[in-house]
């Protein structure tokens, strides 16, 4: 699994800071910041590679997955690599750079521990911002998943009435009342009526739904309050069958208890 690096515009804003601190960094141990250019020049591709190669290959396949043994071995041989590549890349350097003054170097800045460290601390540094980046963006996926799972959540009853298909979201139904051959459906601004068994309908409803009587089904999300004999929905006031009283009483109880 590959992460396609985003924003590239901060990407190149942070390499041309890394490559101003490195040519600082080491004009000032060289006294030389010209010489100091061309040999992070060729250090740069060193640190970049390493950097995007540990940020959005290791990390992503591996620690991400939770595979922490193979993204600790592969880290380590990606560290080993990427000092070789240092060490190729200074033996380059002195070899192909025959105007630098060796005199001026200070014994220190070619020590290949110094390069390792500056190497590692940046890809380090890179790695914690660009963690950073991705975890605002992982959060805004997160909001945009559970935006669309909120979405989701809000479903439809699908009803024949007046020979047409219907669709009425669960949210917006009060009760539903079956009267002889048809059921109404009563919502908060409407009602709706089609030639349907109640019966029928109460197996195709959602949980949130609980029938009270053999005339009425309720949507228990808009129960204002009940008692043993009727339930408020909205402002309207329902009668509990005397066969299902004792299953409401327990179901609401549960539900109110949660």
């Amino acid at each position: 699994m590959y992460k396609k690096p985003k924003n590239i515009h901060l990407h190149i804003a942070y390499w041309i800071f890394v490559l101003l601190v490195l040519i600082r960094a080491f004009g000032f141990s060289w006294e030389d910041r010209i010489n100091a250019f061309y040999f992070v020049s060729m250090i740069f591709l060193v640190v970049i590679g390493t950097s995007y190669f540990f940020n959005y290959v290791l990390v992503p396949r591996f620690y991400f997955t939770k595979r922490y043994r193979r993204f600790a071995f592969y880290t380590f041989c990606t560290a080993i690599i990427s000092f070789y590549l240092e060490m190729l890349v200074l033996l380059f350097t002195f070899f192909f750079l025959v105007n630098m003054n060796y005199q001026s170097l200070d014994t220190d800045a070619a020590k290949p521990m110094l390069l390792a460290v500056v190497l590692y601390l940046l890809v380090f540094v890179g790695s914690f911002l660009l963690m950073f980046n991705q975890i605002n963006e992982n959060q805004q996926v997160i909001q945009q998943l559970l935006e669309e799972k909120e979405k989701m959540k809000k479903s439809f009853l699908k009803i024949m009435s007046n020979r047409k298909m219907t669709k009425i979201a669960y949210d917006d139904i009060v009760y539903i009342e079956s009267l002889s051959d048809y059921i109404k459906v009563i919502t908060s601004n409407k009602e709706i009526t089609s030639k349907e068994k109640i019966s029928r309908l109460s197996e195709r409803l959602p949980d949130t739904f609980l029938r009270i009587h053999r005339s009425f089904i309720i949507n228990t999300d808009r129960i204002k309050e009940h008692s043993l004999d009727e339930v408020l929905v909205d402002d309207i006031r329902l009668n509990i069958g005397r066969s299902y009283r004792k299953e409401v009483k327990e179901l609401l109880n549960n539900n109110a208890s949660n």
